[in-house]
């Protein structure tokens, strides 16, 4: 599906509307970017310090090959997510808060996404931040760790607060340079040791399993996976947002994370900054920690978005972008200071069961059961919002509690198959079900509301 390249003349600018992002609108053709641009960004969510920590991780716990086939099965995972959650949302124009209300979830529905995004988000947040700031405090000690954790997170909001377009032109630059850095950290520390040998180490700490392994590679992006449509708003075709999923999934995750494991053999620890510092000295800190604003700025973005529909859907206020992005970047700096990190593992598990459903959710309803694709079909035509929308839809709300609660048990006691997935999976087999016995409806279909901009 591919977009002109002038804005219709039928799309209205809302008088309201004062952000060039477009948080809560369609954005429209002509405000599109090349395929190149977003997979620029898209890659760069998986190329940072935490891929390397992600890597190291299931080195301690598993064999390199077991490493391999987690990597593998989480990829898929999360590239099955992308592509379809993205479709939609390049096709609508709509962030993944605002598209959940015609997606199954309703109004209502779409505020419990938007919080759950922004609390997971403002989590991933303080993770980054953390990471950068212990990479500060590695060779500039002069600074306490919690002062450089607020540093460090407040330095990303004034880049987030610029927008799309200024979080683009900083993937142009960190990028090329995060590359160039990997592979001279990757030859310095290999060429120290036998590659046979590293590839055939046992792991060095408490074992894991591959399904939980690959649990933990679908948890490290899975709300970044359910969050596509926040990126992908801002493709022109399909064929530009699969180029970008495949390129940019299986570089960031195969590469990156094999890299980490085989690091982590090398220097028989899971602490990222050690490896890294072992690996390159100083540079390769300072090339590493200004990478890794290229996470952490969509951790930001996406956080604000989901907070700017939770606020606008439950309260009829329309908050300024720019205002939510500062305080939610403060905060998690704050959170940063306090060292959330030291529940890294954890927290990727948790998120690893609970958001996949969201997808499966919305793929279901969006691809295959269609009860609010009209209203959709019809207003893009027009490059607006639909006119009405449901308030709550009971039978998404059961089937998302049921699928996490299955998803969670299936990690717990070990069950077959890889929790995320089973969880997703089940979320959109459940939803067609109840789509075809006709259970899937709004409580009561209401005007969407368009308040005024509030600051």
């Amino acid at each position: 599906m591919k977009f002109p390249r002038m804005k219709p003349p039928e799309a209205k600018e809302d008088p309201t509307m004062t952000d060039s992002d477009y948080p809560l609108e369609r954005v429209p053709p002509a405000a599109r970017y090349s395929w190149f641009n977003v997979a620029v960004q898209r890659f760069g969510q998986l190329s940072d310090l935490t891929q390397f920590l992600l890597g190291a991780t299931l080195g301690a716990g598993l064999s390199f090959w077991g490493a391999f086939w987690a990597f593998t099965l989480g990829s898929v995972i999360l590239e099955v997510v992308c592509i379809f959650v993205g479709i939609a949302g390049m096709r609508e124009g709509l962030s993944t808060s605002m598209l959940a209300r015609w997606t199954g979830f309703g109004r209502y529905g779409s505020t419990i996404i938007g919080v759950i995004i922004t609390l997971s988000l403002f989590g991933w947040f303080g993770v980054q931040t953390a990471v950068f700031a212990s990479g500060l405090h590695s060779i500039m000690s002069w600074l306490p760790l919690p002062v450089w954790a607020l540093i460090a997170g407040i330095g990303v909001t004034l880049l987030v607060i610029r927008g799309f377009k200024a979080m683009g032109m900083t993937a142009f630059i960190t990028v090329p340079a995060f590359l160039g850095l990997a592979g001279w950290a990757m030859w310095v520390e290999i060429s120290r040791h036998d590659l046979g040998t590293l590839v055939a180490s046992p792991p060095f700490g408490e074992p894991i399993s591959i399904a939980t392994g690959a649990t933990i590679v679908a948890g490290s992006y899975i709300v970044g996976a359910v969050t596509t449509p926040d990126m992908t708003r801002f493709n022109r075709n399909t064929g530009d947002v699969v180029k970008q999923t495949l390129v940019g999934i299986s570089l960031g995750e195969y590469v990156l994370g094999l890299a980490g494991v085989l690091l982590a053999y090398a220097v028989k620890s899971s602490d990222v900054i050690a490896i890294i510092t072992a690996s390159s000295g100083v540079i390769g800190v300072i090339v590493l920690i200004s990478a890794t604003v290229k996470i952490n700025n969509w951790n930001l973005y996406s956080a604000a978005l989901g907070l700017l529909n939770a606020v606008e859907s439950t309260i009829g206020v329309r908050l300024n972008r720019v205002a939510v992005t500062v305080g939610i970047g403060v905060l998690g700096s704050v959170l940063a200071a306090a060292g959330i990190l030291e529940r890294f593992t954890d927290f990727l598990l948790i998120l690893g069961v609970i958001t996949p459903p969201i997808a499966g959710i919305m793929v279901a309803e969006y691809f295959i059961v269609r009860r609010w694709r009209p209203v959709l079909d019809a207003s893009r035509a027009t490059g607006t919002l639909p006119e009405t929308e449901p308030t709550w839809v009971p039978a998404t709300l059961i089937i998302w509690t049921a699928s996490a609660l299955v998803g969670w048990l299936s990690d717990h006691y070990q069950w077959y198959g890889i929790p995320a997935l089973n969880s997703l999976i089940l979320a959109g087999l459940a939803y067609v079900v109840a789509g075809r016995l006709g259970l899937v409806r709004g409580t009561r279909e209401v005007p969407v509301e368009r308040p005024a901009l509030t600051v």
